[in-house]
C-alpha cells in the first residue's frame, strides 16, 4: 500500500483496505481486492449511483462472462481455461475481479491499480486499471498487455451494479440480443427484441430475472431516478444486462465481445495479442440533473 501524506485539506483517505476519491459532485470507494468499487454516490443528489456492496463494480479480464465447456479452439489447438474458485463450470469473468491488485498511485481524484497474472492455458498479462473523478464523471480505464511469447486472445469488460428503485428508468438502443440458455450461455442471436428486453424507449425494468447480451449497442445507456440522470458510455457494440427479481440493482455491463465469443465464428470482439501488445477499454459514467440540457 502506498504511504499517504496527511493533510487537513485533502478529501481522500484510506480506511479498512478501502481507498476513497471525492470531489464536489461524487464520492467513490475502491478496494484493491478485486479492484472492486464498493460504492459510488452522487453528493449533488444525495443518492447512490451504484448499489453499494462488496462489489458495486469490478473489471472483467482476461475475458468477460462465460465460455461454453470452458474450452475453445485457437490456431488448431484446444485451449482449456483455468478452473474458477467461484464457479464449477466456467472461468467466470476471468480472474482480475478475484485477485488483489497493487496500488500504484492514489491521490484526491485518481487511483491506479496494477495486476500481473499467468495461467498455463496461455493467459500471461499485466493489467493497469485507473479510476478517476472528473467533475460529474466517473471514468474507468483498463489496459491489458500480453507478456507471453505465444499469442493469446483477450477480452475486457466492466460490471457495474446500478442502484435501482421503483422509479428508475433505463434506456439504450440495440439491434438484437442473445436469449439466455442453459448454464447462462447464449442461445442463437435474435434480431427481434421482446417486451422485456426492449429498452429503446425509457422504461422501468421488469421485476424479473434478465440475463442477456445485446449487439448493435451504440455505446450509450441512460439510467434516471427521480432528478438524477446517469449516462453510461463505452466504445463497444456489446452490452450485457443482468437483473434479479426483488433486488435493488441492474447491471449494464459493457463488454469488448459477446458471451461465448471464443466459440463463435470469427471470435467477434476478441483481440489476438502478441508479446508486448496491448488492448484497452474505457467507460465513462456521468451524473447530472434530469433537466440539464447539457447532459
Amino acid at each position: 500500500m502506498v504511504r499517504l501524506r496527511k493533510h487537513a485539506q485533502k478529501k481522500w483517505r484510506t480506511k479498512m483496505q478501502s481507498l476513497v476519491l471525492e470531489n464536489n459532485h461524487l464520492r467513490l470507494t475502491v478496494a484493491p481486492q478485486g479492484a472492486a468499487v464498493l460504492s459510488l454516490e452522487s453528493l449533488t443528489h444525495q443518492q447512490p449511483v451504484f448499489n453499494a456492496g462488496e462489489k458495486a463494480q469490478f473489471p472483467m479480464l482476461p475475458l468477460a462472462n462465460r465460455v461454453a465447456g470452458n474450452t475453445f479452439q485457437l490456431h488448431g489447438e484446444t485451449i482449456t481455461l483455468p478452473k474458477s474458485p467461484v464457479d464449477d463450470q466456467f472461468f467466470l469473468h476471468g480472474d482480475g475481479w478475484l485477485k488483489t491488485w497493487k496500488v500504484e498511485t492514489h491521490d484526491a481524484l485518481q487511483i491506479v491499480l496494477t495486476l500481473k497474472s499467468q495461467h498455463c492455458c496461455g493467459f500471461d498479462y499485466q493489467a493497469r486499471l485507473t479510476y478517476r473523478l472528473v467533475e460529474q464523471c466517473f471514468i474507468s480505464e483498463l489496459e491489458l498487455t500480453h507478456l507471453g511469447s505465444k499469442p493469446m486472445v483477450y477480452g475486457l469488460g466492466f460490471h457495474p451494479f446500478f442502484h435501482l428503485t421503483p422509479s428508475t428508468l433505463v434506456q439504450f438502443g440495440a439491434t438484437g440480443f442473445w436469449p439466455e440458455g442453459a448454464s447462462h450461455l447464449p442461445k442463437e442471436w435474435n434480431g427481434k427484441l421482446t417486451a422485456q428486453t426492449n429498452f429503446i424507449h425509457a422504461k422501468a425494468p421488469d421485476n424479473q430475472w434478465l440475463n442477456v447480451g445485446y449487439s448493435g449497442w451504440n455505446g450509450v445507456a441512460m439510467i434516471e431516478t427521480d432528478e438524477m440522470r446517469v449516462e453510461l458510455s463505452c466504445d463497444t457494440p456489446y452490452l450485457m444486462v443482468f437483473r434479479m427479481a426483488n433486488e435493488p440493482f441492474i447491471c449494464l455491463e459493457p463488454q469488448s465481445h459477446p458471451v461465448n465469443a471464443h466459440n463463435m465464428a470469427g471470435q467477434p470482439g476478441l483481440v489476438l495479442l502478441g508479446e508486448g501488445e496491448s488492448t484497452q477499454m474505457k467507460m465513462d459514467i456521468k451524473v447530472s440533473q434530469v433537466n440539464d440540457l447539457d447532459s
